[in-house]
């Protein structure tokens, strides 16, 4: 019900988080299927829901392309928060102590992440495995604040070594369909 932050602070656990699910409508969750199966559709590419967990990202919904070679991660899957361009995204809006804390060991720098921010995009190829590149966005909630990241991600031979050139603008408009699920009442 209850974990620790980083400063030993007391934060809501992932079983409340579980629990709220069950109990009543998670708006993210509910608007996500839709906005991630059109995204693979419009990319031909699998795409993903990242939420942040601590020092882990876990992805909560995913919509896999339907043949040929694909970048498969189920949902529930936990991966780390050190690299690939989900991880980035959750990182770049991070106040400075957790987001000097996060870089160390990561495989991207505080000036990546500061492109990222300018850019309202983050690309990762080969980071996370080798042969994998993505392309992510944030979601943000009401306040503003990211509260996930969405991605495609797939072979390196098809999004290319440049796959935000390719894939950034789909990205953030589903990112920002998301965002705006969101802010409506209700």
């Amino acid at each position: 019900m209850v974990a620790r932050d980083m400063q030993g602070r007391f934060i809501l656990g992932p079983r409340l988080g579980e629990l709220a699910a069950a109990a009543g409508e998670d708006r993210l969750l509910a608007s996500a299927g839709p906005v991630l199966t059109h995204l693979r559709d419009v990319t031909g590419e699998s795409a993903q829901l990242y939420r942040r967990q601590g020092d882990q990202r876990i992805c909560v919904a995913a919509a896999e392309r339907l043949s040929g070679l694909r970048d498969t991660v189920p949902v529930g899957s936990t991966l780390p928060m050190k690299a690939g361009s989900a991880a980035q995204i959750l990182m770049a809006w991070e106040e400075p102590e957790r987001l000097h804390r996060g870089l160390q060991g990561a495989r991207f720098t505080a000036t990546a992440l500061s492109g990222v921010r300018r850019r309202g995009w983050a690309q990762s190829i080969g980071e996370r495995e080798p042969g994998v590149a993505s392309v992510s966005a944030p979601v943000r909630g009401p306040s503003n604040r990211v509260v996930a990241a969405v991605s495609v991600s797939g072979p390196i031979e098809r999004l290319t070594r440049h796959p935000g050139r390719m894939h950034a603008q789909a990205i953030v408009d589903a990112a920002a369909r998301l965002s705006e699920s969101l802010r409506r009442p209700g």
